[in-house]
């Protein structure tokens, strides 16, 4: 057995084995927390590979962004607003919101690389044990707010490059259209989103560790 694979095995059969012991109290916390940021690692690059990639959102099951109320609710008050929720001008707001959504997680990805590396982990055993989705809302909590924050500026830029003229137009119509609580809505909209499909690339991770080729994530997840 080649150096390498030797030390694979090693480090597979023992987390193994340590994960195997009675209630987990004796695991390394230190073996087990880089577990848990290993697993939300590779979640989060996956998800960010999808979503930032052209119409990321808009062709996503997980993540796609619905169109504000705001920009064509329920309640049509004049010709501006019905021809506001006509089907061409929703599909183009539909695409026009989920390109806004790319801009924001094009500032969300470094914010979410950074809490994994910094985040500590109070109770790693029982986020491994936990639901499929346990390390992102973990994640989740720990940025609470932090990541609309910071990705309200892309998303605002992305909703104010409308690339039609009529939309313009009708939206200029509008008068009750606040812009400010649209980037807010949208913005929570696509926190949300990313979330999700962090989560669902950690189920995924959960359901078929060896895939990921990662020592240590097949040895503690493979077992759970």
């Amino acid at each position: 057995m080649r150096n390498l694979d030797r030390r694979h095995f090693l480090a597979a059969s023992g987390a193994a084995a340590l994960l195997a012991l009675p209630g987990c109290a004796s695991l390394p916390s230190l073996s087990l927390t880089e577990a848990v940021k290993r697993l939300l690692t590779l979640s989060s690059q996956n998800a960010f590979a999808e979503l930032m990639q052209p119409n990321g959102f808009f062709d996503s099951q997980v993540a796609r962004i619905s169109v504000p109320e705001r920009l064509g609710g329920t309640r049509v008050t004049n010709i501006a607003t019905a021809m506001l929720r006509s089907k061409p001008i929703q599909k183009r707001l539909l695409k026009q919101v989920n390109r806004a959504a790319e801009k924001g997680a094009e500032l969300a990805a470094p914010v979410i690389a950074d809490t994994i590396r910094s985040m500590s982990i109070a109770d790693a055993a029982a986020i491994i044990r936990g639901g499929d989705r346990a390390a992102t809302e973990l994640l989740q909590n720990e940025l609470g707010t932090a990541l609309v924050t910071q990705m309200l500026p892309g998303v605002s830029k992305g909703l104010n490059l409308f690339d039609n003229e009529i939309i313009n137009l009708v939206l200029s119509q509008v008068s009750d259209i606040n812009f400010a609580d649209i980037s807010d809505d949208v913005t929570n909209k696509v926190s949300d989103a990313i979330y999700r499909s962090i989560g669902a690339q950690e189920a995924r991770i959960r359901a078929n560790p060896q895939a990921t080729n990662d020592p240590l994530i097949i040895g503690v997840f493979g077992l759970t």
